[in-house]
């Protein structure tokens, strides 16, 4: 019992980061993923996790204990956030097309997130997490939270790194990339609506006998889905150039926080 102690706080320090990661990190913090299986998962790759880097730094429960847990909780967090927030690129380049191509007022709960979600976001936000599942990107998650302790072991100084402002510098400048992203994945598609409505309106003008407005909408939507079926089969390829965008921002992630250790 006195060993077991001694380890414990250690130990304590790896599931919190570990399971901290899987509460934001994609497809892991979804809701169906049934939370007897995320947290049974958590505490076992915190176990292996442990028996590999949890001997080398002693951890004592003194005073300062509950800093280190909202420490190692919060590295859990940033690594899985920035993770996440390659996923919500799809979400917002389908809100820009329901808004063109007239969905945005039929929004439906997405069952993955249980919120409110657009339509065409929802249908590619599906497809990327089973490109992602398929490409075993789900693997390379697990193995880069259980590499983040070469670069930010159990004894960081990761308040000191988040004073410095190198981190919020890197989630600024990860965000505005994303959503960068996020209008050019939507821009075919957005331009074309663009187009139709100019159409629209020169046939307002030299046909007013037509309604516009009532023809508009149908042949908004159905150019669209036109330009959509068309686009679906690169859509595996363009998935893939997102996940390689997440995997290069969490190697420079790490590479802050190495740097800044």
């Amino acid at each position: 019992m006195d060993q077991i102690m001694q380890v414990f706080p250690a130990f304590l320090l790896v599931f919190c980061r570990i399971s901290s990661f899987f509460v934001v990190a994609p497809v892991f913090s979804t809701r169906t993923f049934p939370k007897t299986i995320k947290i049974g998962l958590a505490f076992f790759i915190s176990l292996i996790v442990f028996l590999n880097v949890g001997f080398d730094t002693k951890v004592t429960a003194d005073s300062t204990y509950i800093l280190a847990v909202i420490r190692e909780v919060f590295a859990g967090l940033l690594i899985g956030y920035v993770a996440y927030i390659f996923f919500t690129i799809v979400q917002v380049a389908g809100g820009l097309m329901d808004m063109q191509m007239g969905f945005g007022i039929a929004n439906i709960v997405d069952p993955i997130s249980g919120v409110s979600a657009p339509m065409m976001g929802n249908l590619k936000y599906m497809l990327m997490t089973l490109v992602f599942l398929s490409v075993n990107g789900h693997h390379y998650l697990l193995a880069a939270i259980m590499d983040s302790y070469k670069w930010l072991p159990l004894d960081n100084k990761l308040f000191q790194i988040y004073y410095g402002g190198n981190i919020t510098e890197f989630l600024t400048r990860t965000f505005s990339d994303t959503f960068l992203l996020a209008l050019q994945i939507s821009a075919p598609i957005v331009v074309a609506m663009f187009v139709t409505d100019f159409g629209l309106a020169l046939l307002a003008r030299t046909a007013p006998q037509y309604n516009v407005f009532v023809i508009g909408m149908p042949l908004k939507i159905l150019v669209g889905l036109a330009l959509l079926v068309l686009l679906l089969p690169g859509f595996g390829t363009l998935f893939q150039i997102l996940f390689d965008h997440m995997f290069e921002a969490l190697e420079k992630l790490f590479t802050i926080l190495k740097s800044s250790s």
